[in-house]
């Protein structure tokens, strides 16, 4: 057996890299690194990036407009008759415009009720006396 590994060293000091070879090795290391950082180490594209960067200011800008909307809501001259009427609710997008109608959902400044505001309002609206 020692002359075999003697007679495999040998050849292993003796071999020479082609350029071809290297060229593929090369290749196989960019892949391989791409591979293992997009499908396991979690990078992602610009693209992908800037998706999730405005899904999450989104999601923070909503986060902190519904409880103001909410306020709006408890400062109703009919709020226990809004509360039971909004609850008689079956289906949360009529939930959402019920909201909307109410203008609870327009924060002071603007002129229009926000989608999402209104749809988090109403189901923390939804929420009250449970």
């Amino acid at each position: 057996m020692d002359i075999n590994l003697k007679d495999i060293r040998q050849r292993w000091n003796k071999a020479k890299l082609t350029k071809t070879a290297a060229f593929w090795v090369a290749v196989g290391a960019i892949l391989l690194t791409m591979y293992l950082g997009f499908a396991q180490a979690g990078w992602v594209t610009g693209g992908t990036a800037l998706q999730l960067a405005e899904r999450t200011s989104e999601e923070a800008v909503v986060a902190r407009l519904a409880p103001i909307c909410v306020a709006q809501f408890d400062q109703s001259l009919e709020r226990d008759q809004k509360l039971a009427e909004l609850k008689e609710v079956n289906t949360s997008s009529q939930r959402t415009t019920f909201v909307k109608d109410q203008g609870w959902a327009t924060m002071p400044g603007e002129t229009a009720p926000d989608d999402k505001v209104a749809r988090e309002c109403a189901d923390q609206i939804n929420l009250i006396g449970e």
